[in-house]
């Protein structure tokens, strides 16, 4: 049970446009971040609401990401956990949330890190908050 859960706030995003308003683009972003960490995809479901944003979901075999868009705010609120009960996946979830990142490209970032089980190192249920404006 131990694990990472990261829970993001994009805001001032200024990647692709239609990473924001396109369900499918945004769900082969998710798919395209998961696979880029290593983690491994189960099944998913993503919705597009009508001339607004998109929501979505990745079942993982390590435990899930949750993504919602604002195209109104430009933003974005995710949600990336995953599990190390064989192995330790944090680094996969770094990696997947980079290329969320990286491709989002939001200028000011609310990060809640929950370390979650507690993992060799750190105490059960620690919880570290950062907040970031991009140049």
């Amino acid at each position: 049970m131990n694990g990472l859960h990261i829970l993001a706030d994009f805001h001032a995003c200024e990647g692709e446009r239609r990473l924001l308003l396109d369900a499918q683009a945004l769900a082969d972003l998710c798919r395209r971040a998961c696979a880029k960490g290593g983690l491994v995809v189960v099944t998913e479901a993503f919705h597009q609401f009508p001339a607004a944003g998109a929501t979505g979901a990745l079942v993982l075999a390590e435990s899930h990401l949750a993504i919602h868009t604002w195209p109104e705010l430009d933003a974005v609120t995710l949600d990336l956990y995953v599990c190390n009960y064989s192995q330790d996946n944090r680094a996969a979830a770094e990696a997947a949330y980079d290329v969320l990142r990286g491709e989002l490209k939001p200028l000011r970032i609310k990060r809640r890190d929950v370390i979650r089980g507690g993992l060799a190192g750190h105490d059960a249920d620690a919880v570290t908050n950062t907040e970031s404006a991009l140049p």
